[in-house]
């Protein structure tokens, strides 16, 4: 006599306890491996930050800030280690003359000092200093045809000597006066530090 197929304990096709176990494991073990190779590359670029200090221009999009590639006005730019410098776009004034400023933003874990420590050191039209205003494009060593008269210079270093605590903010003003209207004007920003800070370029015109 023919006996009935003995039915399967398991309909095929129909996941199992185990089979749930399993693809649990596996969602498990790729969210774990993710999150340490996330954790791996921030590890990573912050030995290479250590490495070559937090002082690095760190622009995320846009021109990078360097000498070659200035900064607009208006632009912000952003240090590795959390400082931020904003130069506003210059506005003109009834008799001639231009006003701009300069805004510090120390966003670090230290107190900084934008000025240095000599207010001889602080500003100036021609050299290296941790703030300079200058006649000329950013590749320009020297102005041509035109030149540049910083108006309240005393005020600018006077704002930019105090010292400039974490999560504090200042803003330096800048009047200054061109010999003819239309003249590009560079703006250099070296705030001091015990180790290395990039120079940051912004390129202005005055229209």
């Amino acid at each position: 006599m023919d006996m009935d197929p003995t039915p399967s304990d398991t309909p095929t096709g129909t996941p199992t306890a185990g089979d749930a176990r399993w693809f649990n494991g596996c969602a498990i073990a790729v969210v774990v491996l993710t999150v340490l190779v996330a954790l791996g590359a921030w590890a990573l670029a912050d030995f290479e930050k250590g490495l070559d200090g937090y002082g690095q221009l760190d622009q995320k999009s846009g021109p990078a800030g360097h000498v070659a590639d200035p900064l607009i006005p208006g632009a912000t730019a952003r240090y590795e280690d959390g400082l931020k410098v904003t130069v506003s776009r210059p506005r003109p004034e009834s008799d001639g003359t231009y006003s701009l400023t300069v805004t510090y933003e120390n966003d670090t874990d230290e107190e900084l000092r934008p000025g240095g420590e000599s207010s001889d050191a602080s500003v100036s039209e021609y050299s290296s200093a941790p703030l300079v205003v200058r006649a000329g494009k950013s590749l320009d060593h020297y102005a041509s045809g035109y030149s540049l008269t910083w108006l309240n210079w005393r005020e600018s270093a006077a704002a930019l000597m105090p010292p400039l605590g974490t999560g504090k903010k200042r803003t330096v003003p800048v009047r200054i006066k061109p010999s003819v209207r239309g003249i590009p004007v560079t703006v250099e920003v070296d705030p001091p530090d015990a180790g290395f800070r990039e120079t940051a370029y912004f390129q202005l015109t005055l229209d």
